[in-house]
Order: C-alpha cells, then structure tokens, then sequence
C-alpha cells in the first residue's frame, strides 16, 4: 500500500476551524480537496486529544523478541567470539528470521559493539600476579627514575595471515578481559622474531633472532646490542635493565 502524504499542521488546524464553525466533514472537504475519512479522523483526534499535533508514533516491532535478547546477549556474553551468522542461525532454529545487520543493531542496544580482539602475551596466573606486584610497588615512582630504564622484549611476526583480525562482542573498557583478548607466544613456526630494546629517549637497537631462542641466545644478544644501545641512548651512569 502506497504511503500518503501527511498534512501540514496549517491544514489540519484549518479543518478544526471550519468544523468549529459548523461545517460538515463532507462540505470541509469539498473546500479543501479532501476525503471525508481524512477530515473525519482529524476532528476526532482534535476532539480526544486537544491538539493536531502529530502524536508520538510506537514504530515497527522488535523482529527480535525480549527473550531472543537475552538469549544472543547471554551467548556473545558466555563466547565474545561467537559471530553473527551464528547467531542468526540460533534464532532461526527459535523461529525467528532476521538478518546480520539486525544482529549487530540489538546487540548495540544491549551496550555490546563489535571490536577487534587484543592480542596480549599468554601469561600463567603467577606471572599476572608478578606484573601487578611490580606495578603496583612503582606506582607512584617519580618520571625521572624512568628516564633511566631500558626496556626490551622479543615478538614474533606471522608471515601465512595467522594475525587476521578476529573480533569479539564488548562493552565499553573491557577491551583487556581475558574473554575479548587473543593470547600469544613468542616462539612457533611460520614467524620471524624481533628483539629491540627502547627508553624515553627513544629505540635502541632493533635486530631478527634467526634461530629458537634459548639462555645462551639471549646473553649473546644481550652481550652485543644492549651495551651499545645505552651509549647511543647516552644513558646516564647507573642506568637500569628491564626485560
């Protein structure tokens, strides 16, 4: 069915006025070129509610129920991972057809919006418990004593797409959960590895780790590029190593 065309608030104010001066709906819309059921509904809806004002409209419904809600929001909430199409599928085998765009619109009412997944190092629980502890003790270190640190660290870089983008359903400042991150590794195949150190005043040496790394390879490493990355960095005596 065609959508019609809504009337200005002039004209509707209009009917009102010549209905209030006793004319029929029938002779108010010979005079204005309209149906009798398009006067006839303005007067009553001048008569009930005092106005001619458009009133607020409900809208479409849900395609999705209030259960179906809770349903995909409590799934994205057990699995961030869980995508889209999966979830379509869940409601079709419910009963309910809807498509990935009105997924991503309920979704985003509930507060969840699609982001790309952290990738942070895989740590055991000892070693988060030992990161918080030294953040904690330092925590209120003043900026200058950090001027005197080198850092370093060690990545790996997939050469075959094994860093695709992989996406998870969050709500805002979760990014780092454990649920809505991707764990790595330093070590594995189809890589190179990088190991580079840095300070405030900026990177130090930047070199591949042509083969598995082990304690003998790190000392060596260590041995030939940390030395000469803190003369470069022009490091003051007393500086501090932090791996």
């Amino acid at each position: 069915m065609a959508k019609t065309k809504e009337l200005s608030k002039d004209t509707r104010n209009k009917i009102v006025d010549l209905h209030q001066v006793g004319k029929t709906e029938s002779a108010i819309g010979k005079q204005l070129g309209l149906k009798k059921s398009t006067v006839g509904a303005i007067i009553r809806k001048w008569k009930t509610y005092k106005t001619t004002d458009n009133l607020p409209r409900s809208g479409a419904p849900r395609k999705i129920s209030p259960r179906g809600v809770k349903m995909i929001t409590r799934t994205v909430s057990k699995n961030p991972r869980t995508t889209r199409g999966d979830l379509v599928n869940d409601l079709q085998r419910a009963g309910t057809k809807v498509t990935k765009p009105t997924i991503s619109n309920t979704l985003r009412r509930q507060g969840l919006k699609s982001c790309s997944a952290r990738r942070v190092p895989l740590l055991k629980p000892v070693h988060v418990q030992a990161r918080l502890k030294f953040a904690r003790e330092h925590l209120d270190d003043p900026d200058e004593d950090w001027e005197n640190v080198i850092w370093s660290d060690e990545t790996k870089i997939e050469l075959f797409g094994k860093n695709s983008t992989r996406r998870v359903w969050r709500t805002k400042n979760t990014e780092l959960h454990p649920k809505n991150t991707i764990p790595t590794v330093k070590h594995g195949g189809g890589n190179i590895m990088l190991w580079g150190c840095f300070s405030t005043k900026g990177p130090g040496r930047l070199i591949r780790v042509k083969e598995r790394m082990n304690g003998a390879m790190y000392r060596e490493i260590l041995s030939e590029n940390l030395l000469p990355s803190a003369r470069a960095l022009k490091m003051k005596r007393g500086w501090v190593f932090q791996q």
